[in-house]
């Protein structure tokens, strides 16, 4: 029989290897776009908007992943 904490546990796991291919993922990206970005030689850094917005997502995954947000939800111990 399984119980609740294995099943915590499990889950807790999936959300950290989520979390780290999201991470992996996004380094790849901005790597490549920063890097294309300074071969245009437009002037303009564009690659500042990917780079917060998706870095702001990434940080409430982040959030996720520690589960910070089940701190509200999870009843006190008396």
């Amino acid at each position: 029989m399984v119980d609740d904490d294995d099943i915590r546990i499990a889950r807790a796991m999936r959300r950290l290897k989520v979390f780290g291919l999201h991470l992996v993922i996004y380094f790849a990206v901005m790597i490549y776009i920063v890097v294309t970005n300074i071969g245009s030689e437009t002037g303009t850094p564009w690659f500042m908007v990917p780079l917060i917005g998706w870095g702001s997502v990434l940080a409430l995954h982040t959030a996720y992943a520690m589960g910070l947000f089940g701190v509200f939800s999870q009843p006190k111990d008396e």
